[in-house]
C-alpha cells in the first residue's frame, strides 16, 4: 500500500489542503463534529488539542472539512481519534487521504482507535485489524442502591498526592504508561479511589464532557471494585446526563451501569494495527482491567 501522504488532495470539483489543528477556530472545529452528530463542545476540542496532535482538512476559502489526531504515549504506542469528514465527502477519499498523513507522524508505533460503523471499512483497508466492542452507555444517572459499608470505607476523592498511584494502575490496566494524559485529566476532572490496607486497588475520573458529563477512565481488579468507585460519581450526578464507554457487556459492571439511568445507546469497535496490547482483559483475568475508556478518541 502506499502512504506516501500529499500536500493535497482533489476532491469533486474543489482541491483539500492540509493544516495544523493547532491553527483553527475552535469554533469552526466543533462545526465539523456537529455536522456528523458528535457531541464534542468546543472546550473538549481545545482538551484534545492539549493532549495530542491533529491535522485538519481545508478548502480553497478555509473552510474546515475534515480533520484527524493521534495522542502519542511514549515512542511505540499512539491511538488515533478524531477523524472526521464533512458528511458530502466520506466517500471521496478525504479519511484515506487524512490517515495517511497521520501514518507519516506516527511511522514506528502500535496504533489503536475506536471506529463508528460508518469508519470501519476505511479503516479495515488501511489494515486495522478489530478487536473488542466498545459499549457507549449514557442516559440520566440514578443511584439506586448503596454500597457495601465496606466500600464506603474504603472510596476516598483522589487528589494530586495519589497522581502515581494512578497512572501506575492505569498502566496496569491499559498496557501503556500515559502519564502525561492521566496528568491532564486530573486538572479537569473528580476522581474517586477504592483503597485497601493502603494501596490504590481501583479509581474512575469523572469530567465535563458533550451533553454533561464522562466517568473514564476507570481501573479496577473487580467488577464490584468497578461498581465502587463508579457509584460514587452516579451519585454525584444523579438527575443529570452521565456517559461512561466500556467495554464490558455482561456481569455485575454492566448491570450497575444499566440500573443507574446509563444502558446501551451505540456501539464503536475498538481495532488495531501493529501489536495487540493486552490493555482490555476478559473477564475473568486477574490483575487490573480497563473498565471504562478515557474517551472514545484517548482509550
Amino acid at each position: 500500500m502506499d502512504l506516501k501522504p500529499s500536500e493535497s488532495l482533489k476532491i469533486d470539483t474543489f482541491s483539500m489542503r492540509i493544516g495544523d489543528i493547532e491553527g483553527v477556530d475552535l469554533d469552526r472545529l466543533h462545526a465539523l463534529s456537529l455536522s456528523v452528530g458528535w457531541p464534542h463542545r468546543a472546550e473538549d476540542w481545545q482538551f484534545l488539542r492539549q493532549s495530542g496532535q491533529g491535522f485538519v482538512a481545508l478548502d480553497e476559502i478555509g473552510r474546515v472539512l475534515g480533520s484527524a489526531m493521534w495522542f502519542a504515549h511514549g515512542a511505540s504506542f499512539a491511538t488515533v481519534g478524531m477523524v472526521i469528514t464533512s458528511p458530502r465527502l466520506q466517500t471521496l477519499g478525504a479519511g484515506q487521504w487524512l490517515m495517511k498523513r497521520v501514518f507519516d507522524r506516527v511511522a514506528g508505533r502500535d496504533l489503536r482507535l475506536n471506529a463508528t460503523r460508518a469508519a470501519r471499512r476505511l479503516y479495515l483497508s488501511l489494515d486495522f485489524q478489530p478487536e473488542k466492542t466498545v459499549y457507549q452507555c449514557q442516559g440520566i444517572a440514578r443511584l439506586e442502591a448503596t454500597g457495601s459499608q465496606a466500600d464506603m470505607r474504603d472510596v476516598r476523592t483522589l487528589d494530586p498526592r495519589d497522581i502515581p498511584a494512578v497512572i501506575a494502575l492505569d498502566a496496569a490496566g491499559f498496557g501503556v504508561r500515559r502519564a502525561a494524559l492521566i496528568e491532564r485529566l486530573f486538572e479537569h476532572s473528580v476522581g474517586y479511589g477504592l483503597f485497601k490496607d493502603g494501596r490504590l486497588n481501583a479509581f474512575a475520573l469523572c469530567r465535563p464532557f458533550g451533553r454533561g458529563h464522562v466517568v473514564g477512565p476507570v481501573v479496577a481488579e473487580s467488577d464490584a471494585d468497578a461498581v465502587a468507585v463508579v457509584r460514587r460519581h452516579v451519585a454525584d450526578h444523579s438527575g443529570s446526563f452521565l456517559r461512561i464507554d466500556t467495554h464490558m457487556d455482561h456481569g455485575e459492571f454492566a448491570t450497575f451501569l444499566s440500573h443507574s439511568g446509563m444502558p446501551i445507546f451505540d456501539t464503536v469497535l475498538t481495532m488495531s494495527m501493529g501489536k495487540r496490547l493486552s490493555d482490555f482483559a476478559v473477564g475473568g483475568a486477574t490483575g487490573p482491567m480497563t473498565y471504562a475508556l478515557a474517551s472514545q478518541t484517548l482509550g
